[in-house]
């Protein structure tokens, strides 16, 4: 079995936890209420861009100049094309590129954002490799599922139809890779791989609940 899909087999009832989740499941159908998916669109498009400074982080720890070069090459993938799914995405809503820059992270958003960027700061090549496969791996996942739940084209299908394309396969590919290499060549780094891999496949769990319940800072009067 290679070290990804021993993650995966350690991962699988939180993987099973995101395929059975309400959002995940109305937004195969095409129902899922139209402020749970601006919701997403929103914390989503602020996880992205520290997503992408974790690929770039990463990308300085690497001595193999091939896997820089891929490392810093996704990092701007990430910018100049994925965020652009969600700028068309909130246009449709009527939301300003400009509005989705002010927008405030959501307390799960700032989890698992926060424990992103510190792994990549101060973990190993490999502890990054495994906190960044979640995310990879499990859109991958979650999104063929829905494509095998959705019967019909609606208006969520250019969302599935992201995370299902070629091109998100193959970068998918390149990650499960990555995390195999890491493994490998980093034997003693195995257990913290498995503790970085778990804790963002659950934050990963949190951000589809997050977007459902529209989840905001909550602060009461003493």
């Amino acid at each position: 079995m290679t070290f990804s899909d021993h993650l995966l087999e350690m991962g699988a009832p939180i993987w099973d936890g995101q395929k059975s989740h309400p959002f995940v499941r109305e937004l195969a159908a095409g129902t899922l209420d139209d402020a749970a998916f601006v919701h997403w669109v929103r914390q989503d498009y602020r996880y992205l861009l520290d997503y992408a400074r974790v690929f770039a982080i990463a990308g300085t720890k690497t001595r193999d100049e091939e896997t820089m070069t891929h490392l810093l090459g996704v990092a701007h993938e990430i910018l100049d094309f994925e965020l652009d799914l969600h700028r068309e995405f909130a246009a449709d809503y009527g939301i300003a590129v400009e509005d989705l820059e002010r927008v405030e992270k959501a307390p799960t958003c700032v989890a698992y954002t926060n424990f992103l960027v510190r792994t990549a700061h101060e973990g190993s090549l490999a502890e990054i490799a495994a906190a960044i496969y979640p995310c990879g791996q499990g859109y991958l996942d979650i999104a063929e599922h829905m494509a095998d739940l959705a019967d019909d084209e609606h208006r969520y299908t250019p969302f599935i139809e992201k995370y299902t394309g070629e091109e998100f396969h193959e970068a998918v590919d390149w990650m499960r890779a990555f995390v195999d290499r890491c493994g490998e060549h980093y034997p003693g780094e195995q257990e913290a791989m498995e503790r970085a891999f778990l804790t963002s496949a659950k934050l990963e769990h949190r951000f589809w609940e997050m977007a459902y319940t529209q989840e905001e800072w909550q602060v009461s009067e003493a």
